[in-house]
């Protein structure tokens, strides 16, 4: 796969999970109001949004917003799990050991295709 296809299939992965997780939000405002919820979600749709279009556009901070998104995605799912006792510990360990793998293979993967 060219440079080019892998970039877009960045981009589309990554505007694609930013719709997926700002679909939650309308959800979280109706019920009783969480406030660690509603800010890592709303931080994960816009940090993803932003990514996509910085990737898109092949931006030098590009890599830099995936980690802050690789990093919301986890200490969403640690508050809900240790903090609220939403989800199951090791479930959300998991998840977040994998989401912080994920975001340094396209972290380093952008800022290596920046320098070239």
């Amino acid at each position: 796969m060219n440079r080019f296809t892998t970039r877009l299939v960045i981009a589309v992965a990554l505007a694609g999970y930013g719709v997926y997780v700002a679909s939650y939000v309308p959800g979280i405002l109706v019920g009783p109001p969480v406030p660690v919820l509603l800010i890592g979600f709303v931080l994960q749709a816009v940090c993803a949004l932003v990514g996509a279009i910085g990737v898109w556009l092949g931006s030098r901070w590009a890599p830099g917003v995936v980690v802050l998104l690789g990093v919301s995605i986890a200490g969403t799912w640690l508050c809900e799990a240790f903090v609220l006792g939403i989800v199951a510990s090791l479930r959300a360990l998991l998840i977040a050991v994998i989401a912080l793998g994920i975001t340094l293979i396209v972290a380093v993967y952008l800022n290596r295709q920046g320098s070239t």
